[in-house]
């Protein structure tokens, strides 16, 4: 008898972006690639800035865009992190900033 869960393979990330946020004057974001295919970098920089450039953290609208930012790059086997200028115990209290 089969298995009739899929079998996944963990593969290794494509590439990895680190997405700065800059502070309260727009633009607010910025995307920096560490490593990965530069034109799969370009296009998913693209998705980003249109999702997050004039969100700043703390608006309701940004944890929706951010949830939408997480699921392309997982889709796109890309490896994901996020600076948005906290300290470790202040981002991990706010639900907002979660990743």
């Amino acid at each position: 008898m089969s298995d009739p869960s899929p079998v996944t393979e963990s593969l290794p990330p494509q590439g990895h972006v680190r997405i700065v946020y800059l502070g309260p004057v727009a633009p607010h974001w910025e995307v920096h690639a560490q490593f990965g295919d530069q034109a799969l970098i370009d296009h998913f920089r693209q998705r980003v800035l249109a999702r997050l450039l004039f969100l700043p953290p703390h608006d309701p609208q940004f944890r929706r865009n951010r949830e939408r930012v997480v699921r392309d790059a997982e889709r796109i086997n890309l490896s994901l992190e996020w600076d948005l200028g906290l300290p470790e115990d202040q981002a991990s209290a706010d639900p907002a900033y979660r990743a």
